[in-house]
């Protein structure tokens, strides 16, 4: 499969590192020869200098041949006239593009794609806020997944030092808890990744990651010794574009929202657009501010400045204050393990959830929605299984399944459940399936054909 990636920022760069893992044929396409190098260094992809929005370039690429192009640079222009002339070279190439104003996408009906036959527009802005809004339902949680239209939940959750289930083997677990059906999917301890079995344990600061269904995410929360009580509370520390459309989002809910902006003109604008949320001029990082505020009180501090270091800094601040949980929005993607490991809780990134987008309509086969876990080792999909699948017709325990990869939940028709080994997969169910990123391939054939195993 033959990929073209216009603009070699971190979007792109991080595109590039999954495909080629997958053993994808990639080709990019930057004007900045030291952002190619980066590429040429540490991938295997080809990179050609020039202009994205150039039909020259785009021919020497490859587009008459390539299966997809994807326009990711920071100018939606660049990404619009890409497409473009994509479409008008290579007919019928899947195109894929970054847009970041919204009236290009919403303007009379989706006319900008429709005209210039874009396939897929992602807006990062508007899957950061689904991202948020997520966690706030679930305020224990570092990671929040919804599937199966929200009725199977994917929760990444850090073991205290406390926890009931330290100590006790997968499968005694199990045994515990009767009836109610969830599946600890993968472990993180550090930065190593493990894909358990029965006989593995958990231990402290592990960040698990479990499946269950949307009816049963209280009582398997409270096994693990999740004591966190609902969100009230919130406060927004730097509210520029993406903060506006959170906190209007908020507002639809019933929170009780603070915002404190450091600009004056910013400050007269949001309270304009907001209609019950208290603004607040000045620094984020003030402790005099924050302790007048009664940051103790507060069930989420959400750090959304421009600047990734102060909101690193104002988070670290107001947990050493009381605050209860943080949010906190990084573009560096080496930031994020340092975040996660110290303990603030939730690190969100509009570059990584236009990633998680953009790779979702990569994938072979009928795949609905990707979301990857920490460290970007594994990967979740949501698949429907086609007639021809692998999947189907065999319960889960014969599978040959790629080793690395889980059936985590099944929808048939309009019933979601946990699978178990005995579990039989139809042809048209929608499966959330878990897959080390290595393995990746291999689900994708499966999902597609029956395959043969030696």
């Amino acid at each position: 499969m033959k990929i073209i990636i216009v603009g070699a920022g971190e979007v792109g760069f991080h595109t590039a590192q999954r495909l080629t893992i997958e053993n994808k044929e990639v080709v990019v396409i930057d004007k900045r020869p030291e952002a190619l190098k980066r590429f040429s260094d540490l991938l295997d992809v080809q990179t050609i200098c020039g202009s994205g929005s150039s039909p020259r370039v785009l021919e020497e690429a490859g587009v008459v041949s390539a299966e997809m192009l994807l326009a990711v640079t920071d100018s939606d222009e660049t990404n619009l006239v890409a497409c473009l002339f994509a479409e008008a070279i290579g007919p019928g190439i899947m195109k894929l593009a970054r847009i970041r104003d919204e009236d290009y996408f919403h303007f009379k009906h989706d006319l900008t794609p429709r005209i210039l036959n874009i396939d897929t527009v992602i807006n990062p802005e508007s899957e950061l806020v689904k991202t948020v809004m997520h966690s706030l339902a679930v305020p224990g949680a570092e990671h929040v997944g919804d599937f199966a239209n929200g009725n199977i939940k994917l929760i990444g959750f850090r073991i205290e030092k406390d926890s009931p289930v330290i100590g006790i083997r997968l499968f005694e677990l199990r045994k515990k808890i009767g009836n109610l059906r969830f599946i600890v999917a993968a472990i993180f301890r550090g930065n190593r990744l493990i894909i358990p079995f029965g006989n593995d344990t958990i231990k402290a600061y592990d960040l698990i990651y479990f499946v269950c269904e949307k009816t049963d995410l209280k009582p398997v929360l409270k096994i693990f010794g999740s004591r966190t009580e609902p969100v009230h509370r919130i406060l927004i520390v730097g509210c520029g574009n993406i903060g506006l459309k959170i906190a209007q989002e908020i507002e639809k809910r019933s929170y009780h929202l603070r915002i404190i902006e450091s600009s004056l003109e910013r400050c007269q604008l949001l309270a304009e657009k907001l209609q019950n949320a208290i603004v607040l001029h000045g620094d984020g990082t003030d402790k005099s501010l924050l302790e007048e505020e009664n940051i103790r009180d507060m069930d989420m501090v959400i750090s959304l400045t421009g600047n990734e270091e102060t909101n690193f800094l104002t988070s670290l601040l107001v947990k050493s204050m009381g605050a209860k949980r943080t949010m906190t929005r990084i573009n560096k993607f080496a930031y994020m393990p340092i975040i996660s490991d110290i303990g603030l809780g939730n690190v969100i990134s509009p570059r990584l959830s236009a990633i998680n987008s953009i790779v979702q309509h990569v994938r072979r086969g009928k795949i609905l929605s990707s979301v990857s876990l920490k460290g970007e080792d594994a990967e979740v999909l949501e698949a429907i299984a086609l007639e021809t699948s692998g999947i189907v017709g065999t319960p889960i325990k014969n599978l040959h399944f790629p080793k690395g990869a889980i059936v985590l939940a099944v929808t048939s028709g309009e019933t979601s459940f946990i699978p178990d080994g005995n579990s039989v997969i139809q042809p048209n169910d929608r499966v959330v399936i878990l897959s080390t990123r290595q393995n990746i391939p291999k689900v994708e054939r499966e999902l597609m054909v029956k395959l043969e195993y030696i």
